[in-house]
């Protein structure tokens, strides 16, 4: 029985939170996570949203596109992802930056074999986004 006013170093462990992470295979630093989204919510039509884990550990959510509508997409200062998904689902990032125009990256990223894009908007300097770009891209964070 505890006593008003004390506190304890006891810990709550989640065993299923445990057996989970346990069980799972060790995960590459830079990873896509996916976001589950509403469709149609209110009759909207859905977004394609997503989101990547930099090295530092960093969540930048991002909409993705298909490479072939990249040149509709107009986000001056978005951070564009070059990504291609391999045939099981898992996207691999070929190449990030936010240099010119949404369409400029997209084009680099199809030379480098890109099949979608993934663009960031919430960055709002320029260094902002070079550290985005270097959390994704580098491995010296």
């Amino acid at each position: 029985m505890r006593r008003p006013g004390l506190t304890t170093s006891r810990r709550a462990l989640s065993w299923s939170s445990a057996l989970r992470s346990a069980s799972q295979p060790d995960q590459p630093a830079v990873r896509e996570v996916r976001i589950r989204t509403a469709a149609g919510l209110r009759g909207t039509p859905p977004v394609a949203l997503s989101a990547w884990r930099g090295v530092s550990g960093r969540r930048y959510v991002v909409i993705v596109h298909d490479l072939a509508d990249a040149g509709t997409v107009e986000a001056p200062g978005a951070v564009v992802l070059g990504v291609r998904r391999r045939e099981d689902g898992i996207a691999v990032l070929l190449g990030a930056g936010h240099i010119g125009s949404v369409a400029d990256c997209a084009a680099q990223a199809g030379l480098d074999g890109a099949t979608e894009i993934h663009v960031h908007r919430l960055a709002d300097t320029a260094a902002e986004r070079d550290a985005m770009v270097r959390d994704l891209v580098d491995d010296d964070v």
